[in-house]
């Protein structure tokens, strides 16, 4: 990570977007910015007065910045006496988009709202927040005022990672407690603004969009070797078999849940008390919970790990979710169905990334190749289909 906190220099940018006379959930005057130089001590304070009435931020010093989909910016800060009673920290992690530059998604903004309207009051593990706020003008603009997880101690993941059975098996206790938040909850349909899991076309389209760089991959040979061969003969009949798992996923039936859409190691903090979290919440979504659950599992176990123990494992995870409390939880030969059939979901997922992107794609794609085999995914695919 770079020391410096710039970013490359742009004018200031709001996109196509609606004035409004007030904006997000406090009704605030004015729109949010969208640069980090933007980014001052009064205006933070101006901010967090939303939700702890009185404070002002005295001070505030960019420890490092991050721009990647979106801009994390670490900052010291000091408070008046009203933030020092709130029991604020004086390390905070601003995220939002601060680039100056037009994001057309609007993952910052769901993010956002994840936060502000799911996260307080449950278990969701998930970084702790102070404030979370969003402009609903058609700028996709959200902000999230997260702990700063590297001042706590504890260790980012990583695909490069090897945990081990028993680290992914507590892992999987976290996660079930993450399921078990919102478990048929009626809240899920009550936040119409939270996208349904495989309903949108970042979901179901995800290899279409990625086409360019799935082919480019496809003629790799460090991707050949590790591909079944199948895929490498008909690239065609991959993206036929992910339109499959699509149509099989929304005919499903059953409780849904909070479901994080991109569960995997990279995206997860082990905290200094043992327990690991997930972070990067703009996929975020309400759906059934497998879509996690085999995407972490697949990716975190080495295949002879997973050939070992994946069924224990599972029936670990169904047993952490009931004791959340989950009441209609599928039994565990119905979950092992599912994870059989989700492998699919983490073939395409890795197959359109690209290696500078900073994680083990070689690795993940080799497992969740070697899954599909091992799970008659194809099969059970393509059976569905008559």
């Amino acid at each position: 990570m770079s020391n410096s906190p710039s970013l490359p220099s742009a004018q200031p940018w709001r996109p196509d977007v609606t004035e409004l006379a007030s904006y997000g959930p406090y009704a605030r005057p004015a729109p949010m910015p969208m640069r980090w130089d933007e980014v001052t001590a009064p205006w933070l304070g101006a901010m967090l007065a939303n939700r702890y009435p009185g404070i002002e931020v005295t001070d505030l010093r960019t420890v490092e910045l991050r721009s990647t989909h979106t801009t994390k910016g670490r900052v010291a800060v000091t408070y008046n006496e009203v933030g020092r009673r709130a029991g604020l920290p004086e390390h905070l992690c601003l995220k939002a988009n601060f680039t100056g530059r037009a994001n057309p998604m609007d993952i910052c903004q769901v993010e956002a709202r994840f936060y502000h309207e799911l996260v307080e009051g449950t278990r969701i593990p998930a970084p702790r927040f102070y404030y979370a706020d969003w402009d609903p003008d058609g700028s996709g603009q959200g902000l999230a005022v997260l702990e700063d997880l590297i001042e706590l101690g504890g260790e980012f993941g990583n695909s490069y990672q090897h945990i081990g059975v028993d680290a992914v098996g507590r892992a999987l206790d976290d996660m079930a407690v993450l399921h078990g938040s919102y478990w048929a909850s009626p809240r899920l349909d009550a936040a119409s603004w939270l996208p349904t899991s495989m309903d949108t076309r970042g979901d179901c389209d995800q290899a279409r969009i990625m086409w360019w760089l799935v082919e480019e991959n496809l003629g790799r040979d460090v991707y050949i070797e590790r591909l079944p061969a199948w895929m490498v003969a008909d690239p065609q009949r991959f993206l036929r078999a992910y339109d499959l798992l699509n149509e099989y996923a929304r005919e499903q039936t059953g409780p849904r849940t909070i479901v994080h859409g991109d569960a995997y190691l990279g995206n997860t903090y082990l905290r200094p008390d043992g327990h690991r979290i997930w972070l990067d919440w703009q996929m975020v979504r309400k759906g059934h919970a497998w879509r996690d659950v085999s995407y972490f599992m697949v990716g975190a176990l080495t295949v002879e790990e997973r050939r070992a123990h994946e069924r224990e494992l599972l029936v670990r995870y169904r047993e952490a979710l009931l004791a959340t409390g989950a009441r209609d939880v599928p039994t565990a030969d119905a979950i092992w169905e599912q994870y059989r059939r989700w492998a699919m979901y983490g073939l395409q997922a890795w197959m359109g990334t690209k290696d500078h992107w900073g994680q083990d794609n070689h690795t993940m794609i080799g497992r969740f190749s070697v899954a599909t085999a091992d799970l008659d995914t194809l099969a059970l695919l393509e059976a569905q289909a008559g």
